[in-house]
């Protein structure tokens, strides 16, 4: 009973009782995503042939991830979406694509000058940026999906390391549906790309670092470097080829399972974990008490 009136306190709107579950907030947000994806990428996908009309597919599809993903956060979480916020969007999404083709390109020089990748020609200007929309939407897909989403949701109720390992797990076990996938091949993206994309989103509290990240990575192995993105084949700029073992060349899978880049990314990944720490950008799990910490900035 309420002291004050004599009244029982108003009973929680479902919506809001639903919503305090995890579990059932990533749910639905996936399922925000997944049906008007689904619903372009199927006939696109069984009835499209043309190369071109397939890149511009990709492209529409980029546009349609962001607009379910900002109708979910204002419909159903009814809240502004901060992390797809404009100011500083180009910045961050700059500094992402900067940040991720260093990455690669060190981990391909360290590859070069132990003599295990050679270039042996080129395939063109054409062949680079032809791999351009494929990229652009798998980035900003998979960091709606795992930043925005998994992580952002887990993080509130888990705190920010729980979330992280959590999220580095899921994106490392999905990269096994892949072809040619191992266990091995599945650790490696837990601990370059899985810690190092959460730790981008915890720094800016925005997806921009990430996506941008996540795009020049795969556009500097494949589009740049033509070698093979989690499994598949790309025809990029340069022709080349990797020779020596699976651990150091990352096999079929490509170099994103090299030792040199696991080491290599897990380095930047922990600079920027102590970037978040200094800034105060990391949250609390619900059961401490604390305040959560992070709004973007």
């Amino acid at each position: 009973m309420n002291s004050a009136s004599g009244k029982a306190p108003a009973p929680t709107p479902w919506r809001e009782r639903l919503l305090r579950s995890a579990i059932v907030r990533i749910v639905a947000a996936l399922l925000a995503i997944a049906i008007p994806f689904a619903a372009i990428a199927i006939p696109i996908n069984l009835y499209v042939s043309d190369k071109s009309l397939k890149k511009a597919g990709a492209l529409l599809l980029t546009v349609v991830v962001v607009g379910a993903y900002r109708a979910y956060v204002r419909l159903i979480e009814k809240r502004p979406v901060s992390e797809l916020s404009s100011p500083r969007a180009l910045r961050e999404l700059g500094a992402g694509v900067l940040l991720g083709a260093v990455l690669f390109s060190l981990t391909i020089g360290v590859l070069a000058a132990l003599r295990v990748y050679e270039v042996t020609g080129n395939n063109g200007w054409a062949a680079m940026l032809a791999t351009v929309p494929g990229f652009v939407l798998a980035a900003v897909l998979e960091e709606v999906v795992m930043r925005g989403i998994v992580f952002r949701i887990l993080e509130q109720s888990l705190g920010s390391w729980l979330a992280l390992a959590l999220s580095a797990v899921i994106f490392g076990a999905l990269h096994l549906l892949n072809h040619g996938a191992t266990l091995l091949n599945a650790g490696a993206v837990m601990l370059e790309a899985g810690i190092l994309l959460a730790a981008a989103y915890m720094l800016t509290r925005r997806l921009w670092l990430c996506i941008g990240i996540h795009f020049a990575w795969n556009f500097t192995q494949g589009g740049i470097f033509s070698a093979a993105v989690s499994g598949g084949t790309t025809r990029g700029l340069l022709q080349a080829k990797l020779v020596g073992a699976e651990w150091l060349t990352g096999g079929a899978f490509g170099v994103e399972a090299s030792a040199v880049a696991v080491v290599v990314c897990f380095s930047a990944a922990v600079l920027l974990l102590i970037a978040v720490k200094r800034k105060g950008n990391v949250r609390a799990a619900f059961w401490s008490g604390r305040q959560p910490a992070g709004q973007p900035a």
